[in-house]
């Protein structure tokens, strides 16, 4: 399986005019390698695959990473120089948008003191790897539908036992304590249970505000199972919701399956996102619909593709990505519904299945 992983980066090597390519992200490197330790780095080339990593994870890589010779690294940075030397790579690609301007220094640093400054040349790269990952295999969505099941449980579970009074933290971990029990490694991402005016920050984190009936109870969570993410966001009431509750729920969750429906392969992130925007932009709620209309999901919580205004990246096949709508109104509140999806034969086939209330319970 990492084989053709790698194969497919080092068809990208020609395109960047390199001979190497320097990886830094730990879902990059999990991606390529099956190396999950916490600490680490690879060096494609043409003809190499090494894992780099330090004492604690030699026997974990050499289990791992099979089709990768592992290196074991100390402190000092004079093992990229070997490797440069060992591999020939001279042309080397790193991953910008992680790699710190301290490390990167400090690599500059031991190859120039090693006599190679004059040699050796650094290309800065964004999100390769993430596009490759983007597309998923069948092992890498049965993961993903594992991540989401264990998800629609412990929303299906726990929301008809909530009750006026209970905490938003003490809501956030009986959803956890159900994952954890049918079988999450951890949290895709830290809980979010938002009520009453807590619903307008669309990343607010659980807190001590007890629920109260009548307001919007936005809930927004996930399991992540062996290392891959699911997320899922429904928005309930305790008790019966006023006016203005219902009113804003039925536009997002008409803007919600809308775009589930019509949302097809070919299109950009920024066509499907228009979708969504354009129903909540009518209805006169466009300036309360502030961020994207999804993501991909994956190996990390948010990654390639990208749904949302101006964004170019096609939606293919075999891609799952969220479709996750939402209207906020400072003081009183919001209301965010959210699947985790799939590109199937041209269209989107939802995975999260857990209930979508005609209006809010």
């Amino acid at each position: 399986m990492t084989v053709a992983r790698v194969a497919k980066l080092r068809e990208k090597l020609p395109e960047l005019g390199v001979d190497a390519f320097f990886v830094s992200t730990p879902e990059n490197r999990r991606y390529l390698s099956g190396f999950s330790g916490s600490a680490g780095y690879l060096l494609i080339t043409q003809q190499h695959a090494i894992l780099a990593t330090d004492f604690r994870y030699i026997e974990q890589g050499g289990r791992q990473a099979t089709d990768f010779r592992v290196h074991r690294i100390g402190a000092p940075l004079s093992w990229v120089v070997d490797l440069l030397k060992e591999t020939g790579a001279r042309k080397i690609a790193f991953e910008s948008e992680n790699l710190t301007v301290g490390v990167f220094n400090r690599v500059r640093d031991a190859v120039k003191d090693a006599g190679l400054d004059g040699e050796v040349t650094w290309t800065p790269t964004t999100n390769v790897v993430g596009v490759i990952r983007a597309v998923k295999d069948a092992g890498e969505l049965k993961l993903i539908e594992r991540a989401c099941q264990i998800t629609d449980l412990a929303f299906d579970q726990v929301t008809p036992t909530i009750e006026p009074g209970e905490t938003e933290k003490a809501v956030a971990w009986r959803l956890e304590k159900v994952m954890r029990e049918a079988g999450a490694e951890a949290l895709a991402f830290e809980t979010i249970v938002a009520s009453g005016p807590n619903a307008a920050l669309p990343h607010h984190l659980a807190s001590d505000k007890p629920l109260r009936q009548g307001e919007p109870i936005v809930i927004d969570f996930g399991a992540r199972y062996d290392g891959y993410h699911a997320d899922m966001t429904r928005t309930i009431c305790l008790g019966k919701p006023d006016d203005t509750l219902r009113k804003v729920y039925d536009i997002v969750l008409g803007a919600q399956l809308t775009a589930s429906e019509t949302v097809c392969a070919g299109m950009t992130g920024g066509q499907a996102d228009k979708i969504a925007r354009d129903i909540i932009d009518k209805a006169g709620y466009g300036d309360k619909f502030g961020h994207s209309l999804g993501h991909g999901v994956g190996l990390a919580i948010h990654e390639s593709p990208w749904l949302g205004p101006n964004q170019e990246n096609k939606l293919t096949e075999e891609m799952p990505f969220t479709i996750e709508p939402g209207i906020y109104i400072p003081g009183w509140g919001g209301v965010r519904i959210e699947d985790t999806v799939v590109m199937e034969k041209g269209r989107v086939r939802a995975i999260s299945k857990a209930h979508k209330f005609e209006n809010p319970r």
